[in-house]
């Protein structure tokens, strides 16, 4: 019999969020056969705590295992008091980890770590950079299984030639740096006049509207579409030939995954996860964090040898086909029984 799972995460579905990996997890597990109870859709962050260890204390004895998605901010603490509720009715729990501060959370807060994380049945790290920096903390309970996607829902589209066109999908956060996609945009109008840029996104701290006032400032074609669901934005990715990843911290995020799925060549910033994901020079490029002419001068050199741009293209679409959910499922399940 499969085991009966509660999974506690972000499923808020509102337009100031992006969508979580509990949405598409869940429902990949369902199909597995797992009977799978999720929480939480509230938007007040009391009342989605509440209603966290609320589902926990009701479902104490129809659950088998609860899984957690874990991140370094205000969530980390979302998360410590759901794993020690589960402690509390002997429950086993799985955090996933999520997010390229989660170090910085290890550094800082040493007792709620070792709570959390030593406690937990196994912790499942979407790479090689956090399983390492967990294991360095002593987590050695702690396993890699990469973040899946569906490969069909992210049709390669092989481009010949590659236009001045960029396309950035982040929230509008200060720490994923969105204003530097607007300074890259810049440097490439002074060689290709044309150059366009397209942010997808829901705003979080201000920073969409600073966007908005320099891309104005700037006289820069910038669309802003606000939150899109993955399969529009999948479609939208049909316009452009470059996928900007602009942030200062990360791991290995599935934006980035579908992106070099659906055949956008990859420019992101070297921090965190990302040269864990990235070979630079064959499955996509990386640039120093902040180093915006850098940025723009690599995708001028990429417009330059379309070559050159298709092999790495098409190196980017063979490595994410091993995200494909129908082979990492089996990990999961090993993981779960």
């Amino acid at each position: 019999m499969k085991k009966r799972i509660l999974y506690i995460g972000n499923d808020l579905q509102v337009d100031s969020f992006t969508v979580t990996y509990i949405s598409f997890f869940s429902k990949m597990l369902r199909k597995e056969g797992y009977p799978v109870k999720t929480a939480s859709t509230r938007s007040n962050k009391a009342l989605r705590l509440a209603e966290m260890l609320g589902l926990i204390a009701r479902y104490r004895d129809t659950t088998d295992l609860v899984l957690i998605d874990t991140y370094g901010a205000m969530n980390f603490y979302y998360a410590y008091l759901v794993g020690k509720a589960c402690s509390l009715f002997d429950l086993p729990y799985i955090p996933i980890l999520h997010g390229g501060n989660l170090p910085e959370r290890l550094e800082n807060s040493k007792k709620l770590s070792q709570s959390l994380f030593g406690n937990s049945k196994v912790n499942i790290a979407p790479s090689r950079f956090l399983y390492d920096v967990f294991q360095s903390y002593g987590f050695e309970n702690t396993k890699i299984i990469p973040n899946a996607i569906k490969s069909k829902n992210y049709p390669f589209e092989q481009r010949h030639n590659f236009r001045p066109k960029l396309l950035w999908v982040r929230r509008f956060q200060k720490r994923y740096n969105p204003v530097m996609a607007l300074r890259v945009l810049q440097t490439l109008k002074q060689s290709y006049p044309e150059a366009s840029l397209c942010m997808v996104g829901p705003e979080k701290d201000g920073t969409l509207a600073v966007c908005k006032r320099l891309a104005k400032k700037m006289d820069l074609e910038v669309r802003f579409t606000g939150k899109l669901r993955k399969k529009h934005w999948a479609e939208l990715s049909r316009n452009y030939d470059f996928f900007i990843n602009t942030t200062s911290v990360d791991n290995t995020p599935i934006s980035v995954i579908e992106a070099m799925s659906l055949g956008l060549l990859i420019v992101s910033t070297n921090v965190g996860g990302m040269p864990m994901l990235i070979n630079n020079g064959k499955d996509g490029l990386l640039v120093p964090e902040k180093a915006d002419e850098k940025m723009a001068n690599e995708i001028i050199r990429m417009i330059q040898n379309p070559g050159t741009a298709q092999m790495i293209c098409k190196n980017a679409r063979e490595k994410v086909e091993k995200f494909d959910w129908e082979l990492v499922k089996d990990e999961w399940n090993s993981v779960l029984n």
